[in-house]
């Protein structure tokens, strides 16, 4: 069984297939999908997907890309759904959320403050945090350590160093297709190294699709759509990777996943 820690269920490129594509993720062994929000227009886009689809689950939060356009309103409206959805058992952690400096012309200091001020509501409620932290990860680690938030480091490509800093401080780092690319040697790197109890699988399904999917054109990351089901093969190419069995890696990343979001176990069960 496996668990997709980070996956856009809800965007448009599954607008005309969704019921197949988590069809066909269940029948590749993915029980589990976290479907994260990225602003305030679509929280209940996720929490309406995540009731209408077994197996799935929602987090909520503001991206960074769309920090610099939320308001003060949307923050509190952000706290005030969190607030509402304690009691259901689907709701599960506070996200996407973070930092992105790759962005042209982003606005540190909006995007700093409202990070910030999710942090804040995270803590509050005792949720974890689905982390954005491209270009970010010392600056996303040391607000997060300040908070006392835990979590995922979603789609983490950083340095050692700052993986260890991020697991120091309590977070699981998530893999998903970027490590599947023979170029990539970095991420390959870390996924092979790294202790197998700091890992999570994703997929940030439709995007970053694993290698197998990419466009032969670029033999890199093409235009391809990634489906939560590529999880099961993203963990093949893991546990290869490492050198240790499927099964091995199926129960350790189960654990994983539950120690970084606890309210996933309930749903294991339900």
């Amino acid at each position: 069984m496996w668990i997709d820690t980070h996956c856009h269920l809800d965007a448009s490129d599954f607008d005309t297939d969704r019921d197949a594509i988590v069809a066909q993720a269940r029948a590749a062994g993915v029980n589990l999908i976290v479907v994260p929000a990225v602003a305030r227009w679509n929280f209940d886009a996720v929490r309406a997907l995540a009731h209408q689809h077994a197996g799935c689950s929602y987090a909520l939060g503001i991206h960074p890309i769309y920090a610099a356009q939320a308001s003060d309103d949307d923050l509190l409206e952000l706290r005030r759904q969190i607030a509402a959805s304690m009691d259901d058992p689907r709701f599960v952690a506070v996200g996407e959320i973070g930092l992105d400096f790759f962005i042209p012309d982003h606005d540190v200091e909006r995007q700093t403050a409202v990070f910030r001020a999710q942090l804040r509501i995270a803590r509050e409620f005792d949720l974890p945090v689905l982390m954005h932290v491209r270009k970010s990860q010392d600056q996303v680690c040391s607000a997060a350590a300040k908070a006392g938030v835990r979590g995922i480091a979603h789609a983490f490509n950083g340095s050692p160093e700052q993986a260890r800093r991020f697991v120091d401080s309590g977070f699981k780092l998530g893999f998903g297709g970027v490590f599947t690319f023979s170029r990539a040697n970095r991420v390959r790197r870390l996924a092979q190294d790294m202790p197998i109890e700091s890992i999570v699988l994703e997929t940030d399904a439709p995007d970053l699709a694993p290698a197998w999917l990419a466009d032969d054109q670029f033999g890199e990351q093409g235009a391809a759509r990634n489906a939560p089901a590529e999880v099961a093969r993203i963990a093949e190419a893991m546990a290869q990777l490492r050198g240790i069995s499927i099964d091995a890696l199926a129960d350790q990343a189960r654990r994983n996943s539950i120690e970084a979001i606890p309210r996933l176990a309930a749903l294991l069960h339900a």
